[in-house]
């Protein structure tokens, strides 16, 4: 019977998750080798070991289906996790739906978001390997400053190259990875010869998280092994870590007494959507179930809504590897102008072949409707969502009302992947009136597609 009482799900901390789950194994189908940048011939460990240290190259490469956690990251993830569960019945209210919603609430970590579960482990293994500095890249910031955080509790030095545009209209992002010890650089700089090709052909690009990435990326591989690199999102690896959210989730609709028909987040490089839905997925998969994955994503940077799956660069002057993921093109440079964050180019290689398997679907939204439904949120729930995550709260209140429009009940879940209390300023410019509905034009994306590297996926499978 469903539980028709409590508002919040809460697990106690010996709870927590003691192993994150790999879905790779149990994937519809193996997912697309990763190529070299220069060679696209697959690449192996030792090609990767200029970036990352090895225990993080053995599990983006894994196939089991259970990885422990170590016990110093549990103790760190111990300080929030596990995170609550709300049942939004005001919301519910306010949208006169029959609809059951719930959410699982991140923005509990010390930073506000979701980054630290994957930012806690990476930091963990790099410092247990010997390294003591780590280049990075952020967009909206919480990335960065998770980083920092995880930076500063295993004493490892963090650099942190963030897009130009978020730097100015989120300083206080900058300020917190600062406080935290971290350097931060408004990208792209004239740091490194990324940087500089970039402003040589735009003085006034106000960058992209390709851009950073690509600053980043170079930064490690030019450090004679001194430093590594760190990627918040995309990567097997880090959509691993964060699967401890749905393990909790899963705990948590069972102690509601409830299980969700569509399971939704908020998609950019896909880390926080992945880590909600890959056990719900694993059950589905497992048991049969009808379970619907929804991600919602800006019309901005609408990677998979309008992207194609295929090979690209996952940074903008093509120095990573090639992964196939829906893509909209790695020099894609999203709007200024647009304010909801999710800029990046690509989607997650896992998330992309879970979309291409029909097991995810994609909406894109236009950034005043996820003002408008961020408002309503936190009138009705009292929290005040980041513009990430509103992105979820638009599509679930979407899904609340169609619900209601068909008079039938429907479980409802997201993930409000973090707070927006330093993301005050694009909320002014939404109550200004200022913020401009963007849709990027269709033959922008093909130019910018057309530029991806060409990969011969026949000659790939055959060996050739």
């Amino acid at each position: 019977m469903v539980d028709k009482l409590h508002t919040k799900y809460v697990l106690d901390e010996s709870q927590m998750p003691r192993a994150w789950y790999n879905i790779v194994p149990d994937l519809p189908r193996p997912l697309a080798p990763v190529l070299h940048p220069a060679t696209h011939k697959p690449v192996g460990p030792d090609d990767l070991a200029p970036l990352f240290p090895m225990a993080l190259i053995l599990q983006e490469v894994s196939t089991e289906r259970y990885i422990e956690i170590p016990e110093p990251v549990r103790r760190v993830y111990a300080q929030w996790r596990p995170s609550p569960l709300f049942r939004a019945r005001r919301l519910e209210q306010a949208l006169d739906t029959p609809a059951r919603i719930y959410y699982k609430y991140e923005g509990v970590s010390p930073v506000g978001s979701h980054k630290p579960n994957t930012a806690v482990a990476q930091v963990f293994y790099n410092r247990e390997e010997g390294v003591r500095k780590i280049a990075t890249e952020t967009g909206a910031g919480q990335w960065g400053s998770s980083l920092a955080m995880a930076g500063a509790f295993f004493g490892v030095e963090v650099e942190v190259f963030m897009v130009k545009v978020s730097y100015h209209q989120k300083p206080f992002r900058r300020s917190m990875m600062q406080a935290y010890g971290a350097t931060v650089h408004a990208s792209p700089t004239d740091l490194t010869q990324a940087g500089r090709s970039i402003l040589a052909r735009d003085p006034d690009n106000m960058g992209s998280l390709g851009i950073a990435i690509s600053e980043a990326v170079e930064r490690a591989a030019t450090s004679g092994g001194t430093i590594k690199y760190s990627l918040g999102s995309v990567l097997n690896h880090v959509l691993l870590h964060q699967t401890v959210v749905g393990e909790e989730a899963l705990l948590q609709m069972a102690l509601a007494d409830d299980y969700p028909d569509v399971v939704i987040g908020c998609a950019g490089g896909g880390s926080n959507m992945a880590g909600l839905i890959i056990p719900f997925v694993r059950e589905r998969l497992a048991r049969g179930l009808n379970t619907r994955f929804l991600a919602a994503e800006p019309t901005a940077c609408p990677s998979m809504t309008k992207g194609v799956y295929t090979y690209d660069f996952g940074d903008t002057v093509g120095m990573t590897p090639l992964v196939k993921m829906h893509t909209l093109g790695h020099d894609f440079m999203p709007p200024g102008i647009h304010a909801g964050g999710l800029r990046y180019h690509g989607m997650a290689p896992i998330m992309s072949l879970l979309h291409e398997e029909g097991i995810v679907e994609a909406q894109a939204y236009h950034q005043n409707a996820i003002f408008e439904a961020a408002v309503e949120f936190a009138r009705s729930e009292g929290i005040i969502p980041a513009p990430e995550s509103a992105h979820a709260i638009r599509a679930a209140f979407d899904e609340a009302l169609q619900a209601k429009e068909a008079g039938q009940e429907r479980v409802i879940l997201f993930n409000l992947s973090g707070h927006g209390h330093f993301d005050m300023a694009s909320y002014d410019a939404y109550f200004e009136g200022k913020l401009e509905d963007y849709e990027y034009p269709v033959e922008e994306v093909r130019a910018a597609q057309e530029r991806m590297p060409k990969i011969d996926e026949a000659a790939l499978a055959g060996g050739d």
